[in-house]
């Protein structure tokens, strides 16, 4: 593959409200953060399938990587653990392919009780938050009326609502068949221990949304309880990043209904969030070739070679030699900036003349067999939070020597189009060192000599 177009300019990074570690913890390169844990907005992000992002060709686009069309490390899989370990925020994506499986499996189902879950159509959730505005209007009429005084606010008599989390399951819905979530032969009257928690917890929600609870024989409505209590309400091991109003809306085509067109609003938005931050920000992120010791290390090593070449050129320009030798620094100055300006975009020139990348600091210390357990485990839709704090690599990495981080171990980059964007910022980097370099050059060769020594 050539080169892209010399102007070219990696993504910029997407600034949202997911959680992120600290670059000295475990970030690979320089990309992906956030902001603060624990907010709950609707974002300023809204579905744009076809929105192109700058910086991102079509061969890594969104599309592309979750279709499997990318190889290492731009794949699905990689693009998961860059969420859950850089980002924070991998329930957008573990909701997104559920939901693109469900909507397959709801519609190869056949079964004659698929009747009783009609579409949730654009007017009636016109409707319902009209409804919702309207009793928020006079709850706060009321309250501005007859103001309550709190005195219990923070104390152990305040009232609270906490639901309980959901105990982690080994079911992975992808494998599944297309049916009824309940059996025909009266053993329906049996639930497990595990789904009625699920139910509890969605009926709770329902009732705190001042909505009556559903229909239990709706088709694939033990399912949609296990949605609720994994992506819908506070406090859930993997909530999604819904207002207020967002919240209860989905909860009422939730209790109308079990169709996909009652995620269709929560859907959208998640996937906008995938395709106009995560997915830019992950791309940006798969640029940098080294961990953040390797890159302060290329960074202060290009600044070195600057300054040093700088103290030569000084010390020929104030010496008896000739003009010529004065040349002799735009080596180092080349050298130096090119380290310097690749090192700026997260790139190791050493690593990239190898088209290698360091492998990721939860990819050291397990087996392939362990990786992909954990892979697995990401994938499942209803498993239990992203946090991997008490994974025990996370201290062990903590633990290593800066010398061993900026030389860790080493894998080949597979994916064509990051090695040609990578190319394609190695060059820039040599023409503007060339550049500098030569006007630098010029200078001290221009200046007469002191001839001090």
């Amino acid at each position: 593959m050539g080169l892209l177009p010399l102007n070219y300019r990696r993504p910029s990074y997407v600034p949202g409200t997911s959680r992120t570690m600290s670059d000295d913890q475990i970030s690979v390169g320089s990309g992906g953060s956030g902001s603060a844990d624990g907010e709950k907005s609707s974002g300023s992000l809204r579905p744009t399938r076809s929105a192109t992002v700058m910086g991102v060709p079509d061969a890594l686009g969104f599309d592309k990587i979750i279709e499997g069309g990318t190889c290492p490390p731009c794949t699905t899989r990689d693009f998961m653990n860059y969420l859950i370990y850089v980002e924070r925020s991998a329930e957008n994506l573990q909701f997104f392919l559920w939901y693109r499986d469900y909507v397959k499996r709801f519609s190869e189902a056949k079964t004659s009780d698929m009747a009783l879950s009609l579409e949730w159509t654009q007017a009636m959730e016109e409707d319902a938050i009209a409804r919702i505005q309207k009793e928020q209007s006079e709850k706060i009429r009321k309250e501005t009326k007859t103001p309550a005084i709190k005195i219990f606010n923070g104390t152990d008599f305040e009232k609270r609502t906490e639901f309980p989390k959901a105990p982690a399951s080994d079911t992975n819905p992808f494998s599944s068949p297309p049916q009824t979530p309940y059996d025909r032969d009266g053993s329906s009257e049996y639930v497990s221990s595990t789904e009625q928690s699920y139910r509890s917890q969605a009926n709770e929600a329902f009732t705190s949304a001042g909505i009556k609870a559903p229909f239990t024989i709706q088709p694939f409505r033990k399912e949609i309880d296990r949605v609720i209590a994994t992506y819908i309400i506070d406090g859930a091991p993997r909530q999604l990043n819904l207002s207020d109003r967002e919240q209860k809306v989905v909860l009422h085509a939730l209790a109308y209904t079990t169709h996909p067109s009652a995620l269709r609003e929560v859907s959208k938005l998640a996937e906008s969030i995938l395709r106009r931050q995560a997915h830019p920000n992950f791309i940006r992120w798969s640029i940098c070739n080294g961990n953040p010791a390797r890159v302060f290390f290329a960074r202060a090593l290009g600044s070195g070679l600057i300054v040093i070449s700088t103290a030569i050129a000084l010390a020929l320009t104030l010496s008896g030699l000739g003009r010529g030798y004065r040349a002799l620094a735009a080596i180092g100055w080349v050298l130096g900036i090119a380290t310097l300006i690749a090192a700026w975009k997260g790139m190791c020139v050493v690593l990239h003349g190898m088209h290698h990348h360091h492998v990721r600091p939860w990819e050291l210390f397990v087996s392939e067999e362990d990786a992909d357990s954990l892979g697995k485990r990401s994938f499942d839709s209803f498993g239990s939070s992203n946090s991997y704090e008490e994974q025990p690599w996370v201290i062990r990495y903590q633990k290593r020597n800066i010398i061993r981080k900026i030389f860790d171990r080493e894998v080949w980059i597979q994916e064509p189009a990051l090695r040609q964007i990578q190319d394609t910022i190695f060059v820039q980097s040599m023409l503007c060192a060339l550049l500098i370099a030569g006007v630098s050059t010029a200078i001290f060769v221009a200046v007469p000599g002191g001839n001090f020594f």
